[in-house]
C-alpha cells in the first residue's frame, strides 16, 4: 500500500481555520501505520462531542460548529477520515473498503480511550460513526444524526443515484465546487480553496473517488451483511438520539424517518428539520450546535 500525504504547507492561512493539529499513528495491517489527523478542541472537563465528516470534506466543514460549541464549554473533536483532509491518504482505490474506514477508525477511537461521546454525524461520518456505536455502544451517551443514513442493500434515492453518476464519470473531480454545490448558501472563494487544499492533485483524491462506490446500497454489495449486524444493536441502543435533517438535501431526504422509528432512544426526543442542503453545517452551523448542546444539556 502507498500512502502519501499531504504537505503541511497546504493548510497554511485557510479562512476561518485557527485550530491546532493533533495526530495518531494508527496499526494498518494491510500496509504502513497511518497518520490520522484530528482537531481537539475546548476544556479537557467539558461533555466530549464527536464530529464525523462525510464525502468530500473534512473536518474544517465544521470549524463554526467547532466554535459554537467551545463556546459553550464542551470538548470537540474532530477527525479526519483517512484518505481525507490531514490524515493519510493511501494511493490506490482499491485500498479503500467499507470495513477498512470502520476499523481505522475504531483503533482511532479506542487508542484515544474516548467515552461519554455525543456523536454528530452526516454523510459518510453517519456510516463509519454508526458503525462506531455499534461496535462501543459503551462510548456514547447521546447520538445527533444529520443528512446521513446505515443503509443495508434497499435501495438508494434519486438524489444519491445522480451523484455516485457523477463521482464516477466526471475526469477531474472538484473537491471544493462539490461541497458548494451541496451547501444551500454560496461559499467564498476562500472556503472553496480551503476544502481543495487536502489535495494537491488527482492522485491524492483516490478515497473520494472510491467513497461513492462503497455505499451498500444494493444487496451485493459489501458490508451489508455488517450493517445489518450494527442496526441489531442500534435497535436496542436507549440513550438519546435527535434526528436533525436539513429541508433540502436530495440525497438523504426523509432518512429521518428511519431512526426515529428504528432507534429506541429517538423516541420522545425534539427532532428538528434545519435550513440547509446537504452540506448544512455551511448553512446553520448556529442551529447544530443549539441541537448538540441541548442533547447534552438534557440529559441527567
Amino acid at each position: 500500500m502507498q500512502v502519501l500525504r499531504t504537505p503541511d504547507d497546504r493548510f497554511s492561512g485557510l479562512e476561518g481555520w485557527p485550530y491546532a493539529p493533533h495526530y495518531l499513528e494508527i496499526e494498518n495491517p494491510d500496509g504502513p501505520p497511518l497518520r490520522l489527523h484530528y482537531v481537539d478542541e475546548g476544556p479537557r472537563d467539558g461533555a466530549p462531542v464527536l464530529l464525523m465528516h462525510g464525502e468530500p470534506s473534512w473536518a474544517y466543514l465544521y470549524r463554526n460548529v467547532i466554535a459554537g460549541l467551545v463556546a459553550k464549554g464542551r470538548r470537540v473533536i474532530g477527525p479526519d477520515l483517512i484518505g481525507f483532509g490531514r490524515s493519510d491518504k493511501p494511493a490506490s482505490r482499491a485500498d479503500y473498503t467499507y470495513e477498512r474506514h470502520v476499523a481505522w477508525m475504531s483503533r482511532w477511537l479506542t487508542a484515544l480511550d474516548l467515552s461519554g461521546l455525543t456523536l454528530f454525524c452526516q454523510d459518510w461520518g453517519g456510516l463509519i460513526g454508526l458503525r462506531l456505536v455499534a461496535a462501543f455502544p459503551e462510548r456514547f451517551a447521546g447520538i445527533v444524526v444529520a443528512n446521513t443514513g446505515l443503509p443495508a442493500g434497499s435501495g438508494m434515492t434519486e438524489g444519491f443515484k445522480a451523484w455516485l453518476t457523477f463521482s464516477q464519470a466526471v475526469p477531474l473531480m472538484p473537491i471544493g465546487m462539490i461541497v458548494n454545490g451541496g451547501a444551500a448558501r454560496n461559499l467564498t472563494p476562500e472556503e472553496v480553496a480551503a476544502y481543495d487544499a487536502p489535495f494537491p492533485d488527482e492522485t491524492y483524491k483516490e478515497g473520494a473517488r472510491q467513497f461513492p462506490a462503497l455505499v451498500p446500497v444494493t444487496p451485493e454489495h459489501a458490508s451489508v451483511a455488517q450493517n445489518l449486524e450494527a442496526w441489531k444493536v442500534l435497535e436496542r441502543f436507549e440513550r438519546p438520539v435527535v434526528t436533525a435533517f436539513s429541508d433540502a438535501d436530495p440525497v438523504t431526504h426523509g432518512g429521518d424517518a428511519m431512526f426515529q422509528a428504528r432507534m429506541p432512544g429517538a423516541k420522545g426526543q425534539p427532532h428538528v428539520t434545519l435550513k440547509g442542503g446537504h452540506f448544512l453545517q455551511e448553512d446553520c452551523p448556529d442551529d447544530i450546535v443549539a441541537v448538540i448542546d441541548g442533547l447534552i444539556s438534557r440529559r441527567p
